[in-house]
């Protein structure tokens, strides 16, 4: 395992190494990244006029930072600072850094290790509040412009959670006035809190699974507002008023379930590895209530953890077994695969290009152009200070600059046209 570098306490020392000569430029305001798989839940990245292809060798890093811990989380990027998580020194933290790569502070969260060792949560951001949850559950809200704690809850001792074996991995989820999360267990799978002081708004009282690893998502599904959250054996569609269940589908996984359900008007797609595959459900009006029909169940898309977008009416993910594909949402048909030029890995959307980090060896990073008519490459790197764990971490492109984590270690990269 790949260690960091700490100070005397329990706060990390971030370690900042230029690498451009010239003189460091803050990333831009616009395109913020302000929590798991950006703005919308979904992968892609508002961000325009950025490279359409790399040179040799890929594109400039700007600048590295070190010291932020052991874990897998990727980063936010919301009003000119940079979050993320890492187990420090008996504490997994929130460690805010800001767009040049300065740390400016970082938050105790709770216990580190885990089943795999190290966080998984990634940071979400709602106005002047940032929040994490740590691999046994602790649920933190803090200042995102100081760090200092304003309210903490236990997933386990404060609602009973009960989650499988590989530990906590969700992103809570901010809307409105309310913080959403799923704790799991048989007082109900989904709690919301009220954002400002974590008091408990409602359960799920009628959907009591134990929590998976998926992160839920916010959508409008026949007209109706709603929070879509997977578990092991079920896809549910929650109130966001009340906690009760709209709808609900069986769908069973094996052995975890991690990939974030995308929407798309009133479809609802999700994907599952070890050998499940991909189904799409049609959520339609019924009576006075909504139901959810199964338009396919199938195997072209059997998706790990890297995670899926849909761009256009076209997914693109990696399938274990088949490698990179694109596949139609409709119709849940392949158009095409590519098993032999990249390795298993997650995947960003941004300007009309997928960027492609591969988990294992050298952590190599591809652009490739998103279109159902094959595979384009346009460049592809090694990353540099590559640890000896899996990067699973997925990349984010945010102002600018694609931002890629690899335990203790951050890269920030330019992907803007000059």
């Amino acid at each position: 395992m790949h260690w960091p570098m700490f100070s005397s306490s329990i706060v990390l020392f971030a370690l900042i190494v230029p690498v451009a000569t010239p003189p460091l430029l803050a990333a831009p305001a616009a395109g913020d990244w302000p929590q798991w798989r950006g703005p919308n839940r979904d992968g892609l990245s508002a961000d325009t006029g950025l490279l359409k292809a790399w040179p040799s060798g890929g594109p400039r890093l700007v600048w590295k930072a070190e010291g932020l811990g052991v874990g897998y989380s990727s980063v936010a990027v919301a009003g000119g600072r940079i979050f993320t998580m890492g187990d420090g020194r008996g504490k997994s933290l929130i460690v805010a850094l800001d767009l040049g790569g300065k740390k400016l502070w970082a938050a105790p969260v709770g216990a580190t290790g885990g089943n795999t060792e190290g966080t998984r949560c990634t940071p979400t951001v709602a106005g002047d509040l940032v929040f994490g949850l740590g691999q046994f559950g602790d649920l933190v809200c803090a200042e995102a412009k100081t760090g200092k704690e304003l309210w903490r809850r236990s997933l386990e001792k404060d609602f009973g959670g009960r989650v499988g074996g590989w530990n906590y991995s969700e992103s809570p989820l901010a809307d409105g006035d309310r913080l959403v999360c799923a704790p799991g267990g048989s007082s109900g799978t989904v709690v919301a809190l009220e954002r400002s002081t974590g008091k408990e708004l409602w359960r799920s009282k009628d959907y009591s699974d134990r929590s998976e690893y998926t992160s839920m998502v916010k959508a409008t599904l026949a007209g109706k507002p709603q929070y879509v959250h997977l578990s092991h054996k079920t896809l549910a569609g929650i109130d966001p008023e009340t906690g009760a269940v709209l709808w609900r589908a069986p769908r069973r996984g094996e052995t975890a379930v991690v990939p974030t359900p995308i929407c798309h008007e009133d479809l609802v797609y999700v994907t599952s590895g070890y050998g499940v595959g991909c189904n799409l459900f049609r959520v339609a009006k019924d009576g006075d209530g909504l139901k959810a029909e199964e338009v396919y169940s199938r195997k072209d898309m059997v998706n790990h953890h890297g995670g899926v977008v849909l761009v256009g009416d076209h997914l693109y993910g990696y399938s274990d077994g088949k490698g990179w594909v694109c596949q139609d949402l409709e119709t849940g048909t392949a158009l095409w695969s590519e098993k032999g030029k990249h390795g298993k890995g997650s995947i960003a959307y941004a300007d009309g290009m997928l960027y492609l980090r591969a988990e294992g060896g050298k952590g190599t990073v591809v652009l490739i152009e998103a279109t159902p008519e094959g595979w384009r490459e346009k460049g592809r790197f090694d990353q540099p200070s590559r640890s000896r764990d899996s990067s699973w971490a997925h990349p984010v492109v945010a102002g600018g600059r694609l931002y890629l984590r690899d335990m203790d270690v951050l890269l920030c990269y330019d992907v803007r046209q000059r």
